[in-house]
């Protein structure tokens, strides 16, 4: 990013492999660089200014799949940063700086715009007497998108003699969340126009810098429904039930899976979202609810989802055997899917960033979860997530948190993780 490293040079299509014989050396050489120096001082100088934009996009909401007018929020701040920012036709946020060359491999910076829950008003998204940041999506993925705010600025700001800049894409993608199926990230790594080009994708997601996911976790969300005749619940009792079958067909499962759980890899199963009837004293005509499963192995969620049908079809013979009149009916329906993959251990990226954090003194592990990463990691293009600094909790409640302190840690990784990647992409080929 600033000048050429020795990094290493890629090997021949075919060989194995191989980490950067030096990587420490040369983030040694890059860290003592005085535009570098200046751009690691900018992140402490600069901290009320990124806590004001922390609070700013908070503020804006974005539930998935409506996330536009945060998405335009980010753009008018890019731009407004010297950057070229534009939304895609999926909805995200990509922006380029300076003058750009086709074809050359580029580097992608991202952070997720949508959150699980938004808040009902600005207010909602407040600060409390610790100097805490308080309200839904402030830390996932609040701390993301202020990371990226924060990069654009110290690298628009502090001017260093930057040869590859232009290869650097900033992302605000749309749809991590939920039923938004990671779409923000497949359309930038299988249709946008940057797709064909993409070297290396880094993504934001939350604030803990304890985590290197370098394995993504498959996932694959069902919706149930059963339907019945529906009657009165006294004139009518005994007719089939949706409901009653539908709560069996969950019981059976968990049950089924607490017993096997012992010989399998992790998963896990989440029935998250139930709905049915109309009134306490009808039965209902019909029921449905969401589930989640997810697991390390390929094979183990493949079986996770046979279950399922299994448990579904046992629990409806169950009800219609019992019913005095009426049969129900069910349908399992694939609502979403999140591939696997896995960052090779020799990976470059993986040593670039061990790397990092030896060399700012942070204490990370490597773990397996389901982010953006999911997508390039599945497709073979190397990616990592990683939190962008500080700290925080509640996700996904109404009670999410994020603490500011040590924000400017986790910024310098990020910039010095970008760095090295930048430079990689720059090297010729052999």
């Amino acid at each position: 990013m600033l000048g050429p490293l020795d990094l290493g040079r890629k090997r021949p299509a075919g060989s194995p492999v191989q980490a950067p014989p030096s990587v420490a050396g040369a983030l040694d050489e890059l860290a003592s660089r005085p535009g570098v120096r200046d751009i690691l001082r900018f992140f402490s100088r600069e901290r009320r200014w990124v806590d004001e934009q922390h609070l700013a996009v908070c503020r804006i909401p974005a539930p998935t799949f409506l996330e536009q007018k945060r998405a335009e929020w980010m753009a008018g701040q890019l731009n407004a940063l010297g950057w070229t920012a534009a939304i895609d036709r999926a909805g995200n946020v990509t922006a380029r700086f300076g003058s750009t060359q086709p074809g050359l491999p580029l580097v992608a910076l991202t952070a997720h715009l949508d959150t699980v829950l938004a808040p009902r008003s600005p207010e909602e998204i407040r600060l409390d007497g610790r100097d805490r940041l308080l309200g839904p999506g402030v830390a996932d993925n609040g701390a993301g998108l202020a990371a990226l705010l924060a990069v654009a600025r110290a690298l628009s700001t502090v001017q260093p003699s930057v040869s590859n800049l232009s290869q650097l894409l900033l992302v605000a993608n749309v749809g991590e969340e939920g039923e938004g199926n990671l779409s923000g990230m497949k359309f930038l790594c299988r249709q946008s126009p940057a797709a064909a080009n993409l070297h290396s994708v880094l993504v934001l997601d939350g604030p803990d810098t304890a985590h290197i996911t370098a394995e993504a976790l498959a996932c694959r969300r069902f919706e149930v429904a059963v339907t019945g005749p529906g009657g009165h619940s006294w004139s009518d009792h005994g007719a089939a039930n949706p409901i009653h079958a539908l709560a069996r067909a969950i019981s059976l499962f968990s049950d089924l899976r607490h017993e096997e759980a012992p010989r399998r890899s992790p998963c896990s199963w989440n029935f998250g979202v139930i709905e049915g009837g109309s009134t306490v004293n009808a039965i209902p005509a019909s029921a449905r609810v969401k589930v989640d499963l997810r697991s390390e192995s390929l094979a183990d969620l493949d079986d996770l989802s046979t279950s399922l049908a299994s448990a579904l079809e046992r629990a409806m013979l169950t009800e219609n055997e019992r019913a005095l009149r009426g049969r129900v009916s069910g349908r399992l329906r694939e609502t979403g899917s999140r591939p696997g993959g896995r960052l090779p251990e020799d990976s470059p990226l993986l040593r670039y960033a061990q790397a990092v954090d030896a060399h700012l003194g942070i204490h990370s592990h490597l773990d397996c979860a389901s982010t953006d990463a999911n997508i390039p990691l599945s497709m073979g293009i190397p990616a990592l997530s990683i939190g962008a600094g500080g700290s925080g909790g509640g996700a996904h409640t109404p009670n999410e948190w994020y603490c500011s302190e040590g924000r400017e840690l986790g910024l310098r990784r990020v910039f010095l993780l970008t760095s090295l990647l930048l430079a990689e992409a720059a090297s010729p080929e052999p």
